[in-house]
């Protein structure tokens, strides 16, 4: 039977919901994440900074711009050393500036994903999928691109049959 992991990173705060600034008591990913965890009995890595994103939005994808222009990673509190005993992995983000935050870099740019096949779940306000596929065939190497989720953030309480529906589909 295969071993599923899912790595991810969200942030609760001042987001972008609709076209409209919205303070969300918990992070639209935390969420979707919540959902595939209900579905699957896949373990969970949260992926968490050791120098939080600043709390107002525009201030934080300022900060998550200039990571992505200078490929600065973010020092995270924790990390993940050897994820051998999984088979599938989940990459659950936010689409920061057309892909996965920094941080989600920061988690998987020393891990062996050979043999692994990798699922990308992103939560958006518009730009699906985003650059998400790219991102896992160039930072998880030896992987291979599983079937992708894009949920709208401002729709992910009302997500959990798709979610549901997606993790079954890929046996997670």
């Amino acid at each position: 039977m295969s071993k599923t992991l899912v790595i991810f990173f969200s942030r609760a705060g001042e987001n972008y919901v609709q076209g409209r600034i919205e303070n969300l008591p918990r992070g639209n990913t935390e969420i979707a994440v919540g959902f595939v965890r209900e579905a699957t009995s896949a373990d969970v890595f949260r992926v968490e900074t050791v120098k939080e994103y600043p709390a107002r939005y525009r201030e934080c994808t300022d900060e998550a711009a200039l990571e992505q222009e200078s490929g600065e990673k973010p020092e995270l509190k924790n990390r993940l050393t050897d994820i051998s005993v999984y088979d599938k992995v989940v990459l659950a983000g936010p689409i920061w500036w057309g892909t996965f935050p920094m941080a989600v870099l920061s988690a998987v740019q020393d891990l062996d994903f050979s043999g692994k096949t990798v699922y990308p779940l992103a939560t958006h306000e518009g730009t699906g999928l985003g650059g998400t596929a790219d991102f896992v065939r160039r930072h998880c190497k030896g992987c291979t691109v599983g079937e992708g989720l894009a949920i709208q953030g401002a729709s992910v309480g009302s997500s959990r049959a798709r979610i549901a529906e997606w993790a079954k589909r890929n046996a997670l």
